[in-house]
Parts: C-alpha cells; sequence; structure tokens
C-alpha cells in the first residue's frame, strides 16, 4: 500500500479537546501521568506495581477463558509470560460488534499489537502483552447489532436481554447468518460454532490477530473482579469515585472543555442472567433499577463479598477495572475515548492505581481503485479528500465556469446607478430616494436570481466532475460520517484478503496522523 499522511487538524474530524491532548496543552497536564510518546514507557514500567498474587489470578481466569480453544504459541507464550514480573501489557477495547462493526475495530487491534512490537525493540529487557478487552458486559445491544457494507445495513434483531456477550447464537441469528453468504469463513466459522456471541467474537479476533500474539480479556469473571471489591464497596457507600471525578469533570469544564461521561454516586450495574441494570441509593439500602430487587445496606456488603460478579463496571470504572487486574502500561483508544480518561485521573489516584499511558489508535482511511481513479480525474491530492464538499463545489465551478456568475461587476454597476440618481432625485422630491432604494434591492434580488440560475446552468454543464467529487465524498465519509467509524472491514477484506497484514505494516501506534492508505496501480 502507498500511505500519506495528513495532520489530524486538517482533516476536520477531531475535537479540540482530543487535538490539545495530543499537543500536550499545558493546562491538560495535571489531568494525566504520562505524555502521549515512547520515552513514557521507562517511567510507565517503573511505577507500574502489580503482586505475584494478581498475576496468579489473571493468568488463572485466562487459562480459564482459552480452556476450550485452539490458540496459537504466540498467544499460548504471551498468556504464560503474564506469571513473570517483566511482563507488562498494552490494552484496547471495544463492543463486541457483528462482524467487527466499523473499520476502527480492526485500527484499534492493529494499533496496540503494532505498540507491543514497538516497546519490545525499546525495551528489550521486558515483554509487552497486547490485549483485546472484550466489552462482553455491555448491554446497548442497539448499538451493536448490525454492521454496514456496501452501504447496506446487516443487522441482527433479538428480544434477548442483559449483557451482550451472554446473548445465544439462535435460531434468530441462523436466520440473520444466512443473509451473508459472502461473509468470509474466519467469520462463518466463528458464529457456526459458538453458542454465546462473547465465545464467537473471542474466535474471530483469535483466528485475525492469534498469529500476532494478541490475547482476549474477558472481564466478566468472579475472580477478576473480587480483586476489584475495595472500589466496589468504596462506591457503593462511599461515593468516593464520584466525588473524585465529578471534581476534575468540574476543573476540565472550566477550561473550555466538554464532559465525554457523566459520572453517577453509583456506577455499578448489578449483573446476571438477562439482566444488566443500575443500581441505586434507597431509603433503605439500594434497589435495581426495572427489577423488584431490593438489598439492605448489610446485605449488599454480602453481595459483594460472596458474589463480586454481579457487579458490573460502568464507563467510569471500567478504565479503573481493568488497570487493577492487568499489568497494564497503556491504553489505546479512539479521540473521545482517550480524552474521557482525563476526567478519571483522581478517581485512580484515590485508589493507589498507576494511571497509564494514554495513546490515540492509528487513523486511517482506505482507497479503492475506483476512488483512485475519480481522484486523478478531478487531479486531487490526499489533502483534497478531507475539503468540505459544498465549499469545493463552489470554487470550483466559478473556477470553471465559462463567465463570470457571480455578476459582481453587473451588480456594482446597478448599486452605483440607483445610488447616484437616488440622491439627485432626492432634491427633487423628499420620499424618492427612499424609493431608488427600494428599487436597488428589487433589483439586486433579480440579480441574485440570476446568479443562481446561471450557478445551476455550471453546475449542470460541470456535472461529470461534480458527480466524481461526490463519489469520492461518499467513500470518505459515508452518509457524513468518516469512513473507519461507518464501513466494516469486509468491504476490503473480501478483495484483499492481505489486508490486516498490509495494516500491520503501515501502521505506526506512535504517529499521530491521519493515514491514507492506497493499493499501487
Amino acid at each position: 500500500m502507498k500511505k500519506h499522511c495528513v495532520e489530524l487538524h486538517r482533516t476536520g474530524q477531531f475535537s479540540q479537546f482530543f487535538l490539545d491532548y495530543l499537543g500536550e496543552k499545558k493546562e491538560l497536564r495535571p489531568f494525566y501521568s504520562y505524555s502521549p510518546k515512547l520515552e513514557s514507557f521507562k517511567d510507565a514500567i517503573e511505577q507500574k506495581s502489580f503482586s505475584h498474587h494478581k498475576r496468579k489470578v489473571l493468568l488463572e481466569a485466562l487459562q480459564e477463558q482459552y480452556a476450550n480453544q485452539e490458540v496459537s504459541y504466540a498467544v499460548s507464550a504471551n498468556i504464560e509470560s503474564l506469571a513473570s514480573d517483566f511482563t507488562f501489557t498494552v490494552t484496547t477495547g471495544h463492543q463486541l460488534n457483528l462482524f467487527t462493526g466499523p473499520l476502527y475495530f480492526i485500527y484499534k487491534i492493529v494499533s496496540t499489537i503494532n505498540l507491543a512490537k514497538k516497546l519490545a525493540g525499546t525495551y528489550p529487557n521486558y515483554k509487552f502483552v497486547p490485549v483485546y478487552w472484550m466489552a462482553t458486559e455491555d448491554h446497548d445491544f442497539d448499538e451493536i447489532n448490525y454492521f454496514k457494507l456496501d452501504g447496506k445495513k446487516y443487522q441482527w434483531n433479538s428480544e434477548q436481554t442483559g449483557a451482550v456477550g451472554d446473548f445465544e447464537l439462535d435460531k434468530g441469528f441462523k436466520e440473520f447468518l444466512k443473509s451473508v453468504p459472502f461473509a468470509p469463513e474466519v467469520f462463518l466459522e466463528a458464529y457456526n460454532t459458538s453458542k454465546t456471541l462473547s465465545e464467537a467474537v473471542r474466535k474471530y479476533v483469535n483466528s485475525l490477530f492469534g498469529e500476532e500474539g494478541l490475547v482476549v480479556v474477558d472481564g466478566d469473571n468472579t475472580a477478576l473482579k473480587r480483586e476489584f471489591s475495595e472500589v466496589i464497596l468504596s462506591d457503593l457507600f462511599e461515593h468516593k469515585p464520584f466525588e473524585k471525578a465529578t471534581k476534575v469533570t468540574k476543573e476540565l469544564e472550566e477550561l473550555g472543555y466538554s464532559s465525554q461521561i457523566f459520572p453517577r454516586e453509583i456506577n455499578f450495574f448489578y449483573l446476571d442472567k438477562g439482566i444488566r441494570e443500575r443500581i441505586e441509593k434507597t431509603e433503605s439500602g439500594f434497589g435495581v433499577v426495572n427489577t423488584e430487587l431490593r438489598f439492605t445496606d448489610e446485605e449488599m456488603r454480602a453481595l459483594v463479598e460472596e458474589h463480586p460478579g454481579r457487579f458490573s463496571p460502568n464507563v467510569v470504572l471500567r478504565p479503573l477495572y481493568q488497570e487493577v487486574i492487568l499489568p497494564n502500561l497503556a491504553y489505546l483508544g479512539g479521540p473521545a475515548e482517550v480524552v474521557y480518561w482525563l476526567q478519571l485521573k483522581d478517581v485512580f489516584g484515590h485508589f493507589g492505581v498507576p494511571f497509564p499511558v494514554l495513546l490515540p489508535r492509528n487513523f486511517a482511511l482506505l482507497l479503492s481503485g475506483k476512488v483512485q481513479r475519480k481522484m486523478k480525474q478531478l487531479n486531487w491530492g490526499v489533502e483534497d479528500l478531507f475539503v468540505d464538499l459544498d465549499q469545493w463545489k463552489n470554487t470550483f465551478v466559478k473556477s470553471e465556469a465559462s463567465m463570470d456568475i457571480e455578476l459582481a461587476e453587473q451588480k456594482e454597476v446597478i448599486s452605483a446607478l440607483f445610488d447616484a440618481k437616488g440622491k439627485e432625485a432626492g432634491h427633487l422630491e423628499k420620499g424618492l430616494e427612499n424609493a431608488f432604494e427600494a428599487g436597488k434591492v428589487r433589483s439586486l434580488k433579480i440579480i441574485d436570481q440570476m446568479v443562481s440560475k446561471l450557478r445551476k446552468a455550471e453546475e449542470r454543464r460541470l456535472h461529470t466532475q461534480i458527480a466524481r467529487a461526490c463519489c469520492i465524498q461518499e467513500s470518505v465519509k459515508p452518509g457524513g460520517s468518516p469512513q473507519e467509524r461507518v464501513v466494516n472491514m469486509m468491504q476490503f477484506y473480501l478483495s484483499n484478503p492481505d489486508l490486516i497484514s498490509e495494516l500491520l505494516d503501515c501502521f505506526d501506534p506512535l504517529d499521530f496522523r491521519m493515514m491514507v492508505l492506497a493499493h499501487e496501480s
């Protein structure tokens, strides 16, 4: 692939909050521990403490989760290496989207794998394991039950409730699967041989990235959550995460930055088969929203002790949970993810958990041969891909028009004529100057109507070029959103099975630019 890089601020796709973080704006410095740089990992390694007990619990949980799955030597070796004090993880996470969902699912994982490789080359005395945190506990099924390919939406509808990782691949799913006969075997095999959505996602992620040593972690594990009991109790009874996160959120808002997440007094869901609902404080103890479940304070403390797996952290505490149970050095996420972590630094500090290096995943735009041909016909460079289409069209039509379609000179002549004659007429009779001014306004409106007709006529004459630009724009921003947030990987993978290996070759996890990737013709 040919790679061209564009500075992120030139794409118009990123918030100022995110760009200020990458630019290390001094006002944001108190809200994170390490700069997003390779050199930061030296200090991160020295400051990350992770006990032998926690390593043992993690290793046993992973061995249990992988027990019934064939894994590559690279994955097996990486899991076993987690027992060593010299092994650390670098992590990304995402929902269980069907068939990987949008392209950036793949970009997250590729970026994380490449970061582990780069760290291994820079710090050879340590081992670095890339981790995909599988968001099995998420319950927003509508966010993950579809994918988009060639402009068409493929969707699985189900009446199941609770954590999506537990959703069964039932008859309804098998029917849905018939609508995607074109899907690569890696997906069909994973879905056809799995009972639940989480099992299928683990299988296809392992098939796609297992040779790179990617370890899939499912946080929905009782032993792992027992390590988080201190935080669960503090959140339920003291509301310390709410207090700390709210304070920092207010500080960021005072600097002009919008909140990305909104802390609650209690930041846990009650999790059980078919249920993932918020826990709320009541006059007599606790209640679970939308259920009849009620607990006294004593019953809730006992539940934390006996069944920590029933507690599922929300977006405020999931990052802390991850850092408590993993020997983790870095989290790689999308723009909104990276900046919402900044609201959480004091929460980490309160519990004595080191805050990781925050890095954005790589950003990319894939160009098909068709798009490249249209770019060549329009003489477009890569930065032209990110222009506002309406603005480009106005400029293009004006520059290519066969005459002055703005009629600017004619407007000036008419304005000057009415102004001059209006003043003369005003000496003759007082109200005539106003009459001439009104006449000027009517005349200029007629000219504007002619300008509109001329522009439309020129657009019809230039329709071929404009259609090419629209086609490019639909590839770059389908439906108005960036390609990587909409299009499924199969749009490129079906015609190029080497897509992932090519992305692994192209991506640099510490190059914070938009990569425009095109196959060499």
